[in-house]
C-alpha cells in the first residue's frame, strides 16, 4: 500500500489508542513500581493488578517503588514460591541508600517440599543490622496469598502478617538507641539465589530441575504513608495535609495487639537475637534490655 498523509493520520490513532489501553490497562504495579534488575523474568498480568517475579539459574528479579517514605504503612499480598524452594529467598523491604542506611526487612527463607518456610525480619539503624528475629508460619503461604504489613511510624516499627502483629521494634531515640526517623526509604521486593546460607546453613542447595521459582503479588496499598518530596517535606506535613487522617502515625498495640504478639512470639518464634549469648558473650544490644520484644 502506497504511503498517504490519511495513512500516516489512521497509524497515529492506532498508536495513540494502544498508547490509550496500556495506560487504561496499566494498574497499580506499573504506577507504583520500576524494575531494578531481572525484567525478562517477571510479569505483569491481570490487567497490571498482579505481578511474578521468578528466579532461573541465570537470573533472579525485583522490583522497587518509585515513591520514597519517611514513615509508612505498606500492605502486599504475596504467594510464595511453591514445592522445592530450598537455597531461595524472596525478600520485601524498605531501605535507603548509602553506607549509613536504614532498612526494615521481611525475608521469605525457602525450604524443601513439606518443610516450613522461615519468615526472617531484620531492622538496621545509620548502616547497622544485625537485629534477627525468626518465625514459623501458622499457614501455608505457598497455598494462597497473604497480607505482610510493614507500619513504620514515630512510635515503633511493627511487622504484621495477616493483620496479626509479630514484632514490635519501639522507637527508644531518647534513650540513645537508633530508629530510622529522618532517611527516605523506598520499597523493593526481589527473589534469588541465596543457597550458601538460607536452608539449614547453606547445606541444602538450589534443585535446578524444579526452575523457574516464582513469587507473586498482588494488592499493593501504600494509602497510609508519608511520601517524601524533597529535603524534609513530606505529603504528611505540606500545607494541605490533614493530620486527622493519619492516626497510624501514632499507632500503639492496644491490649489486644499486644495478646497476639505474645501468642506469635511465644508458640511461632524460632530466633531472637536478644536471647542469643553465644553471639553476643559481651552482652545484648541494649534495646534488648529495655523490652525483649525486640
Amino acid at each position: 500500500m502506497a504511503f498517504s498523509p490519511s495513512n500516516a493520520s489512521v497509524g497515529l490513532q492506532i498508536s495513540l489508542l494502544l498508547k490509550f489501553f496500556m495506560a487504561a490497562f496499566a494498574g497499580p504495579f506499573l504506577d507504583s513500581f520500576d524494575y531494578n534488575w531481572g525484567q525478562s523474568n517477571s510479569q505483569i498480568l491481570n490487567n497490571g493488578d498482579l505481578l511474578t517475579l521468578s528466579l532461573n539459574k541465570e537470573c533472579g528479579s525485583g522490583f522497587m517503588s518509585k515513591n520514597q517514605y519517611v514513615y509508612a504503612k505498606i500492605d502486599m499480598n504475596i504467594k510464595l514460591v511453591a514445592g522445592n524452594s530450598a537455597g531461595t529467598v524472596t525478600a520485601y523491604y524498605l531501605s535507603s541508600q548509602g553506607q549509613y542506611h536504614d532498612e526494615i526487612d521481611f525475608e521469605f527463607l525457602g525450604n524443601l517440599s513439606g518443610d516450613p518456610y522461615i519468615l526472617h525480619t531484620n531492622v538496621f539503624c545509620h548502616g547497622q543490622g544485625n537485629r534477627e528475629q525468626q518465625f514459623y508460619l501458622w499457614f501455608d503461604p505457598t497455598a494462597d496469598f497473604h497480607t505482610y504489613t510493614i507500619l513504620w511510624n514515630t512510635q515503633a516499627i511493627f511487622f504484621y502478617v495477616d493483620g496479626i502483629p509479630i514484632r514490635e521494634f519501639k522507637n527508644l531515640e531518647s534513650s540513645g538507641i537508633p530508629f530510622p526517623s529522618y532517611q527516605p526509604m523506598k520499597l523493593y521486593s526481589s527473589i534469588w539465589d541465596a543457597d550458601n546460607w538460607a536452608t539449614r546453613g547453606g547445606l541444602v542447595k538450589i534443585d535446578w530441575t524444579q526452575a523457574p521459582f516464582t513469587a507473586s503479588y498482588t494488592n499493593f496499598n501504600d494509602n497510609n504513608a508519608c511520601v517524601s518530596y524533597y529535603e524534609t517535606m513530606t505529603s504528611c506535613n505540606t500545607p494541605n495535609s490533614n493530620l486527622n487522617n493519619n492516626g497510624w502515625l501514632w499507632q500503639t498495640l492496644d491490649y489486644s495487639d499486644q495478646g497476639k504478639l505474645k501468642w506469635v512470639q511465644d508458640d511461632y518464634m524460632i530466633y531472637n537475637y536478644c536471647t542469643d549469648s553465644k553471639r553476643f558473650p559481651q552482652g545484648f544490644p541494649p534495646e534488648c534490655y529495655v523490652n525483649n520484644k525486640y
